[in-house]
């Protein structure tokens, strides 16, 4: 199991994008993964992240119970802030080509 990168001490960059859809987190997961051709790692633990790269991964942060989507995306990297929008907007790409899901960054472009 690889160690979580947020765990490595270095300076981390978000950028989130938002999915309106009912899911929960492991399928949430499931289907990142599958649409950048990723795997989830610590998949059972309380913080699963997806790879995205070197120097980037996925977190999903999901509504709590009863309330309505949506679903938060957050795009972590360790370069810059302007590394993790590009990866997130390149997220963004990759999701509506795979899955029925739109998405919208939830930062200024």
């Amino acid at each position: 199991m690889s160690a979580h990168p947020a765990d490595q001490g270095d300076e981390l960059y978000c950028a989130t994008i938002v999915v309106m859809s009912a899911v929960n987190k492991l399928d949430a997961l499931a289907i990142v993964a599958l649409a950048v051709d990723s795997l989830v790692e610590q998949q059972l633990t309380q913080r699963p992240w997806i790879p995205l790269g070197d120097n980037a991964w996925v977190e999903i942060e999901i509504p709590k119970f009863g309330e309505p989507p949506p679903l938060a995306i957050d795009v972590y990297s360790t370069l810059s802030d302007e590394h993790a929008k590009l990866t997130a907007l390149t997220l963004i790409t990759s999701l509506e080509a795979h899955t029925p899901w739109a998405a919208r960054p939830d930062f200024e472009i």
